[in-house]
């Protein structure tokens, strides 16, 4: 089967399409196969990116606006979908699309009389379905959520399926907006098989950048690497309760977004920091992050008492282009016996990973599957994923 998987992340800086073959294991109960046969990232405009980032703040956006952005996207969508294949030569039987997350709510706040829960990914899936003559499985996190989970991370079935090792204990790292970790002991069955949002990854650093210097992102990393990491700032911020917080758990620009970048610069000012300063800062402050979740929970899953235990990070998503973020996260993790790698060692490129992803999350959809990880997500059972709009 030739399914598209189509994801935008949380960073809102555009659409990443994955075109892969998927097929049932040959063994009974077995993983099925996947072979990604080509990617193609496609950037936002400048006045999409900002629609979108608007959407995400519920007081600065009209009803009759996300109603359009639902549908522009789609029409989007269904762009860089037609684009993929005609860039690839594919015929596709399946189109899977994560949709753009506005809004992601996992734990209740009280509205209308009682504690609710919510997520919401836009992004008209029959738009897509009509335009492509392809069945659409869109709107993944809402099963999970509504099954007691968080809705996220959804990623933890791909790194299972792809990268379980009998032997070896592996941990999948994904650099998005918000970076999250899968841990995946040796020879473990998929309860086994823990993740969770570690926090931040581009989305501060993103969002600093664009306060200060009017970028979308610190290419390469170069401006950090001129600056001077402020580590009283860095120890203020990683004393949010969300980082002590136990897994299952999953953030967003809810917990990181505007509020979030105004305060880290609000405190790095306050020592004269340079604009520089304040990117290191906030580039340290992912790498912290990640290594304080790692430290606190991935070495107890693992069964690793010391720090000296071999393990081997797998690195994916568009924060690895930041090449002083990974320098940061090589530098952490070399003390604990632990080899960084990246995901494209391993012949998938680390920008696809979150669209092949949703590609196989659509595939087990369309054979009635589950898809999501409860270890990871903490819902109450593994329930089948997304909703289908038919051409």
């Amino acid at each position: 089967m030739i399914v598209a998987g189509v994801m935008s992340g949380t960073s809102a800086d555009g659409v990443n399409v994955a075109i892969c073959r998927i097929t049932p294991s040959r063994s009974v109960g077995g993983s099925p196969r996947i072979k990604v046969i080509g990617h193609a990232g496609f950037a936002y405009s400048k006045a999409m990116r900002l629609a979108v980032m608007r959407s995400m703040n519920a007081e600065a956006i009209s009803v009759a606006e996300m109603s359009r952005l639902n549908w522009r996207l789609g029409e989007i969508y269904a762009d860089c979908i037609e684009k993929s294949v005609a860039k690839l030569n594919a015929k596709l039987d399946l189109i899977a699309c994560h949709g753009q997350t506005i809004y992601h709510q996992a734990l209740p706040a009280h509205f209308a009389g009682r504690p609710t829960r919510a997520t919401w990914q836009t992004g008209e899936a029959s738009v897509i379905a009509e335009r492509l003559r392809v069945p659409v499985v869109s709107d993944f996190r809402t099963a999970d959520l509504a099954a007691g989970g968080q809705g996220a991370p959804l990623v933890p079935m791909l790194d299972y399926t792809m990268f379980r090792d009998a032997k070896k204990s592996r941990v999948l790292l994904n650099l998005g907006g918000i970076a999250n970790l899968t841990a995946i002991p040796a020879g473990a069955a998929i309860e086994q098989t823990m993740a969770f949002d570690t926090g931040p990854a581009n989305m501060v650093i993103d969002r600093c950048m664009t306060l200060l210097y009017d970028k979308s992102f610190d290419r390469t990393g170069a401006i950090a690497r001129r600056g001077k990491v402020l580590q009283p700032v860095v120890d203020t911020l990683l004393k949010d309760i969300f980082f002590s917080a136990s897994p299952p758990k999953s953030c967003g620009r809810e917990q990181f977004g505007e509020a979030f970048s105004l305060r880290l610069i609000a405190l790095s000012q306050e020592v004269q920091a340079t604009d520089a300063d304040i990117i290191a800062t906030a580039t340290a402050f992912t790498a912290q992050s990640i290594l304080d979740a790692y430290r606190r929970f991935v070495w107890p899953h693992l069964g690793q008492a010391s720090p000296l235990a071999k393990t081997e990070v797998i690195a994916a998503g568009g924060g690895v282009r930041n090449a002083t973020l990974m320098q940061m996260l090589k530098a952490a993790f070399e003390p604990l016996g632990v080899r960084l790698r990246t995901m494209d060692e391993f012949g998938l490129p680390p920008q696809a990973k979150e669209a092949v992803a949703f590609a196989l999350l659509g595939w087990l959809t369309w054979h009635y599957i589950p898809g999501n990880v409860p270890s990871a997500t903490g819902a109450r059972r593994p329930v089948v994923l997304g909703k289908l709009s038919l051409p």
